[in-house]
């Protein structure tokens, strides 16, 4: 484990653990300031996925020369998906520039905001089928499923590989299990906020030292 990697959980786990403190004895000091709405949380997990996404374009640009296509795929989807959810989670920039809300967001955005996570279909919030429901159970076939297939089976780590898939290690397994019973025990209703703070911290350490770090190596 890096230096970096030490630095980050430590600061990771000094956020969780203060913001169960607050969600345990002043449930609105914890949804109004400190994960309150376009606060310092919101915006740093908006920007550590932006980053990961440069990451990648970073590696598009400097390294992509004589790697498959494949690889060169993967790595854009990376891009574009940590893009994505960056702009996602300020509403891309919408409150930012004081840009209003269009009457096709206003009437099917929960919040009324420029986004698809929070949009309501019939009954069904998008937010939480998608990106709750569904991501959590991602998050676990890759946080924990993928890095034993990696390790065990050849086919999966050739598959992986071939679409430039960053490879956890175990430290950020460990990670994440921590700050998710952090976060869980936290009863305050923007909770989950923190969680994607981390979520974004540590992908951002996957992405920059992978298990499989020599397939983004520059071919010589």
């Amino acid at each position: 484990m890096k230096t970096l990697d030490k630095v980050v959980y430590a600061a990771l786990f000094l956020i969780c653990s203060i913001g169960l403190y607050y969600g345990l004895t002043d449930k609105d000091f914890f949804d109004t300031s400190y994960a309150q709405e376009d606060g310092l949380v919101e915006y740093g997990t908006a920007l550590m996925l932006f980053i990961i996404s440069l990451i990648c374009l970073y590696r598009l640009v400097t390294i992509s020369k004589g790697k498959s296509i494949t690889w060169k795929i993967g790595t854009l989807l990376f891009a574009i998906l940590f893009l994505f959810g960056a702009g996602e989670e300020v509403s891309w920039g919408q409150r930012i520039l004081g840009v209003e809300s269009s009457e096709f967001f206003i009437e099917n955005n929960a919040q009324g905001e420029t986004n698809l996570h929070n949009m309501v279909v019939g009954e069904t919030k998008v937010n939480k089928l998608i990106f709750s429901q569904l991501l959590m159970v991602v998050m676990v076939m890759y946080l924990i499923v993928s890095p034993i297939l990696y390790r065990k089976k050849e086919w999966f780590k050739k598959l992986v590989n071939m679409f430039a898939v960053p490879m956890v290690k175990w430290h950020h397994t460990i990670a994440f299990l921590i700050a998710t019973a952090l976060v869980v025990s936290n009863p305050a209703g923007r909770t989950w906020e923190v969680y994607e703070l981390v979520f974004g911290a540590i992908f951002i350490l996957i992405f920059l030292a992978p298990l499989n770090n020599s397939i983004f190596k520059k071919l010589p």
